[in-house]
């Protein structure tokens, strides 16, 4: 099934987040008029809490986020990208953009983590689905 490139459609699409964050953590660090050797060890605590959090949220999806690429580029590889595979990457991106937003911009905490954890549930049934879709195509093969 290589054929079908839906798959990697969200792969590009959370790259492009990843990269738009990237973005916000040089324009967020540009405007605070802080010396860029500042940040030569990653934060610097003179920064303000809006560049902080910019940092942070891009190293979040730096993170955990490569099991998704891991996980999608698996099911193309393997020809097991299903309509529900899909509907779970689609899923897994769209609720990491909304952390992003709320990380990056009001911040509750209550809010961010039950995105967070949304996410991770997503993730771990896309892993799931995808583990018992390899090993059965690998059995009946």
């Amino acid at each position: 099934m290589h054929s079908s490139n839906a798959i990697l459609w969200p792969v590009f699409a959370l790259a492009f987040w990843t990269l738009c964050m990237l973005l916000l953590v040089a324009l967020r660090r540009a405007r605070s008029g802080i010396h860029p050797r500042e940040y030569a060890l990653g934060d610097s605590p003179k920064a303000e809490q809006a560049v902080t959090l910019a940092n942070r949220n891009y190293m979040n999806l730096l993170e955990l986020p490569v099991l998704f690429y891991v996980a999608c580029l698996m099911a193309y590889v393997s020809g097991t990208a299903s309509g529900v595979l899909l509907a779970l990457a689609w899923a897994y991106v769209l609720l990491r953009v909304l952390h992003s937003l709320v990380h990056v911009s009001y911040n509750k905490v209550v809010h961010r983590f039950v995105v967070f954890v949304a996410s991770n549930l997503v993730l771990t049934l896309l892993w799931i689905w995808l583990g018992l879709h390899v090993l059965a195509s690998r059995s009946a093969g």
